[in-house]
């Protein structure tokens, strides 16, 4: 089943399941009703009710999506009918030799198209952002903030449904320097279809119309995340999603989703900024405080019955981690067709998505030579000009002819696949000084930073090594941690914390330099180097030795590739940099670096509290 009608009938429906908790001892919005949720989360546990919530009248519902079991069971079919509608989209030529099928398609989307709907539900009551649950995440969070909004805009020069953009930005309600009741934050990345609304508002210098939806289908929070193809409306993708057709009315010159539980309208000023954040987000850090549009807020409806859906964000994984599941599962396949010889990509989550990319593609230029990277350059670099993978900051992309067999997502086979066939000396190719994730703060400033595409084609070049060596041991520098070893090819060590001028790149090139130098004195430095092309600079080579989600997190989230990719045996010719020994990347958190997210210890000992018998979280952790 996916046709719900609105969020309670979903919630009964896991319910009747047992896939839904009710939490009926009063809970605090501010820490510990996430720190509840993240160890739900963790355990695999069911949805969570939250009967009383204090400070607000609303209940509360968490972990909707957390596990992709119960994420599929609240799509049902809908999962089926969007991947035929964006393959529909993606291969028209197959669609003129399966014509019947296509045509069943088409019509499944007609019967999802938009539809106007007299007296919503969620227009019945009034209330005000204050009376909302303000529900705070981690520490140093600048105040309450909703987590599962769908922001809806419409484009200013073609006003209507099909110039929409519904998406989820993060909507700060509390604290700061808002206005309470009347002003909201509206945080929303760069290359996000608001954005292109946003700028047009300004352009004709006109307040941009914005609705917050909360609640809802869940299909519905699910097609506000999905990078869908340029001219498909996410309320029709919603339709399709659900089932049922996106139900709207308007009020006041702003559309309103009739099924969702409450709806925030108001205007943005087309230059009006006033700081939002911190905020603990996606990549376990915190985002910091920075100018972001204003949210007007003109008014405040719900449900009778409205329920308040949250989540957690943090270090992946967490609920979010199935949202971008089913989004490759839902979308995945219609990609490659977008940008032809790529076969398949993947945004790996425990590095925080964006950081770090992987790919597979076809490497088919000049078959009668000798393979090297030459087709990789191309899709490489369409990759960095697609929708959201524009964001990704390293790519490391690889010819399928290589080995037919890689599986994209096994991550440890494809990473040591890349260690075993890269050429530091001409693999690497970095962007300099370009835009950067809103979210990444490893860069040389707010969304600016640089980029790296490795492309690896051709025969394997070395074996990866299990054991150090001891001749490397033996020169290796004193001010160096003894190497750890995170997986075969791999080693991890410590050095001095990056602090004034030992956290300068000249600093650790010069080290780096004298390093080479004593390798060379040494001799045979092939040997003292071979079987290990990938060194990794950390804080806590222990942390990052411990499991390889942890090596992904430090290595990709905490360096910027042109300021911290190192190399022994560094050469620059042409302008291309490379090196003829181990690539270095120090991945040491720097001071200009956000710091990372931390449970406050009081909150989790309640929390823990209420896991003992007779307590209300008794069994789920």
């Amino acid at each position: 089943m996916s046709s719900f009608k609105n969020l309670r009938e979903s919630l009964d429906f896991l319910e009747s399941r047992g896939q839904l908790r009710r939490v009926d001892e009063e809970v605090d919005p501010h820490l510990e009703m996430a720190e509840i949720q993240r160890r739900v989360y963790a355990a695999k546990g069911p949805a969570l009710l939250f009967t009383r919530v204090r400070g607000t009248k609303f209940p509360c519902v968490s972990n909707l999506f957390g596990t992709h079991e119960r994420a599929q069971l609240l799509l049902g079919d809908g999962i089926k009918r969007a991947k035929e509608l964006l393959k529909l989209r993606s291969d028209p030529v197959n669609a003129l030799k399966h014509p019947l099928h296509s045509l069943q398609s088409v019509f499944k989307a007609r019967h999802a198209l938009p539809l106007s709907a007299s007296h919503p539900a969620v227009a019945e009551c009034e209330t005000q952002l204050s009376a909302l649950p303000q529900i705070t995440s981690w520490p140093m969070d600048g105040g309450a903030f909703i987590t599962l909004p769908l922001a809806y805009t419409e484009h200013p020069d073609k006003p209507g449904l099909w110039a929409s953009n519904l998406g989820m930005y993060r909507v700060q309600t509390s604290g700061g320097e808002y206005v309470r009741d009347r002003e909201a934050g509206l945080h929303y990345q760069i290359h996000r279809g608001i954005g292109v609304h946003h700028h047009a508002a300004i352009r004709r210098g006109e307040k941009l119309k914005v609705t917050i939806f909360v609640g809802g289908p869940p299909a519905h929070m699910l097609a506000a995340v999905m990078p869908l193809p340029e001219g498909m409306p996410e309320i029709l993708f919603a339709g399709i999603l659900g089932g049922r057709p996106f139900r709207y009315a308007r009020s006041e010159g702003h559309l309103l989703s009739a099924d969702a539980d409450f709806c925030i309208t108001g205007t943005i000023d087309p230059m009006h900024t006033l700081p939002e954040g911190p905020f603990g987000d996606h990549m376990g850090y915190y985002s910091l405080r920075h100018p972001f549009p204003v949210l007007t807020v003109e008014k405040v409806t719900h449900r009778r019955d409205a329920i308040w859906p949250f989540t957690v964000v943090g270090r992946p994984p967490q609920e979010d981690s199935h949202l971008a599941e089913l989004i490759h599962e839902i979308a995945g396949g219609a990609l490659p067709k977008e940008i032809p010889g790529l076969y398949s990509v993947h945004a790996v989550e425990a590095a925080g998505v964006h950081p770090l990319l992987l790919a597979l593609a076809s490497d088919r230029y000049l078959p009668y030579a000798e393979r090297k990277p030459r087709e990789l350059h191309t899709i490489g670099n369409a990759i960095l000009g697609y929708s959201q993978l524009s964001l990704a900051k390293y790519i490391w992309l690889a010819a399928r002819e290589d080995d037919p067999s890689l599986d994209i997502r096994n991550i440890p086979a494809f990473l040591s696949h890349v260690l075993r066939t890269v050429s530091w000396e001409k693999d690497l190719h970095f962007i300099t000084r370009t835009t950067m994730d809103t979210l990444d703060y490893s860069g040389s400033g707010f969304n600016e930073g640089s980029k790296l595409l490795l492309t690896v084609s051709g025969t394997v070049r070395r074996e990866l090594a299990e054991n150090i060596p001891a001749e490397l041991l033996r020169v290796w520098p004193e001010n160096w941690s003894t190497p750890r070893m995170v997986m075969p090819g791999v080693l991890v060590f410590s050095g001095p914390a990056a602090k004034g001028q030992d956290a300068e790149p000249e600093t650790l090139d010069a080290e780096l330099e004298k390093f080479s130098a004593r390798l060379q004195e040494a001799g045979d430095t092939e040997t003292l180097l071979s079987g290990f092309p990938l060194w990794i600079l950390a804080d806590d080579p222990g942390f990052v030795s411990q499991s390889l989600d942890n090596f992904l997190w430090v290595t990709f989230t905490r360096s910027d590739p042109a300021r911290d990719v190192h190399g022994i045996f560094a050469f620059t010719d042409r302008k291309h940099w490379g090196c003829r020994g181990p690539l270095v990347i120090d991945a040491r958190m720097k001071p200009h670096h956000a710091p990372p997210l931390e449970s406050n210890p009081d909150v989790v000992k309640r929390v823990e509290a209420m896991a003992a018998p007779g307590r209300a979280l008794h069994g789920l952790f």
